[in-house]
């Protein structure tokens, strides 16, 4: 049995980034840049008007002629004497003789001429060449997530094409004579399954929205036979149930029997302690507890950054908070305690219904508080750590 720091080291060297592609940006939501991206164009590519008004040459006088429009898309370089103006509008070509916008709302204007009444400063309401980027700037360092803006600002630049590191595909192993499928009649002694669909949930917040989810008996000979069809198929495999020491749980002497390297097994935690880590040529292993709660600690915990890493994120930790705790916290199990919690602007409360079972205080948690394993005590008004778990 290791310490938790121990597993999470184990964790993020084995979980090694994915094989990179190309990807059209209006399909790369989500993903990382596996390479540094530069400009090919100055954004804007010329002097824009950011504002619906006239064009001038800035001076001390406050009428001009209105001798020509430049409406977004035209280009016409129009020549303008001293008394002369434009009228132009939002995004339209500024010509080279202007070099000031003002906005029809202030000014008083006929066909042919304007009269300014509130005078701008010199260079207002013109947008530079270049004032987003440069040409050859770098748009976006590699390990960047294309978000809807990046896409937006990607697609402006004039770029189809990027590359992005290949999410993992991802398979989940229920086991567990004892679980009927959500929806069907439930007899006496059986359970719904509901691990799968809350794994399908929290992987949808990492970014993996395709799932295949696979069920098997707690038979070794069915459970050996359901891995070696999985094994080969995934970059990531997440086992729900039979990791324990039951006479039933037959997952771990299934992994090994299909050649999966033991990376560890059990960790000094509570909840989420038969946890079993291994990896098979690329692919890793994750076979979480059956309890609800210690699978989804440890899916926060472990496989979470594991996820992350392989997508090509920089920071791979759910980040930590720091609060002030609003009760003592005593821990007498030598274990590093996961607790769901709840935070404020200040302050950490620990919800009760801490069983490895239950969800129904993780379903209103936002926060999975740390208790270290060698801190007998935390004390109230102690500054406690925090993993946030919320706002997905």
């Amino acid at each position: 049995m290791i310490q938790v720091s121990q597993a999470l080291t184990i964790v993020a060297e084995n979980s090694s980034e994915m094989p990179t592609q190309k990807i059209q940006v209006n399909k790369a939501l989500g993903y990382i840049l596996a390479k540094t991206v530069h400009s090919p164009i100055a954004m804007p590519p010329f002097r824009q008007s950011a504002m619906d008004g006239y064009a001038f040459t800035h001076s001390k006088r406050h009428q001009y002629d209105v001798i020509s429009t430049s409406q977004a898309g035209d280009h016409v370089n129009t020549k303008l004497e001293f008394n002369e103006a434009v009228r132009i509008f939002t995004g339209a070509f500024v010509p080279d003789d202007a070099d000031t916008v003002v906005m029809q709302e202030h000014v008083m204007a006929n066909e042919k001429s304007i009269l300014i009444t509130n005078m701008p400063e010199q260079f207002a309401n013109v947008r530079s060449k270049g004032e987003q980027i440069q040409k050859d700037d770098v748009v976006f360092e590699a390990n960047t997530l294309i978000t809807p803006a990046a896409i937006g600002f990607l697609t402006c630049l004039g770029i189809t094409e990027i590359s992005v590191y290949k999410k993992p595909k991802v398979a989940i192993l229920v086991t567990g004579n004892e679980l009927v499928k959500p929806g069907k009649k439930l007899p006496k002694g059986k359970i719904f399954e509901s691990n799968s669909v809350m794994l399908q949930a929290a992987l949808q917040t990492v970014g993996i929205k395709k799932t295949k989810v696979y069920t098997v008996k707690d038979k070794l000979k069915a459970t050996k036979k359901a891995l070696k069809e999985i094994l080969p198929q995934y970059d990531i495999v997440l086992i729900s149930g039979g990791i324990s020491v039951g006479d039933y749980d037959f997952v771990k002497e299934a992994l090994l029997a299909n050649e999966v390297e033991e990376l560890f097994y059990k960790i000094n935690q509570r909840p989420g302690k038969p946890m079993f880590f291994g990896k098979r040529n690329e692919t890793l292993v994750f076979a979480l507890p059956g309890n609800p709660a210690s699978s989804l600690t440890n899916f926060y915990v472990y496989v979470y950054p594991a996820i992350r890493n392989k997508m090509g994120f920089s920071e791979i930790h759910l980040p930590k908070l720091i609060r002030k705790l609003n009760a003592d916290i005593p821990n007498t199990t030598g274990k590093t305690l996961f607790l769901k919690a709840i935070y404020d602007e200040t302050h950490v409360e620990v919800l009760g219904g801490q069983s490895s079972a239950m969800l129904n205080s993780f379903a209103i948690a936002n926060s999975l508080l740390i208790v270290p394993n060698d801190a007998e005590m935390l004390k109230k008004n102690e500054l406690v750590t925090l993993l946030p778990i919320g706002g997905f």
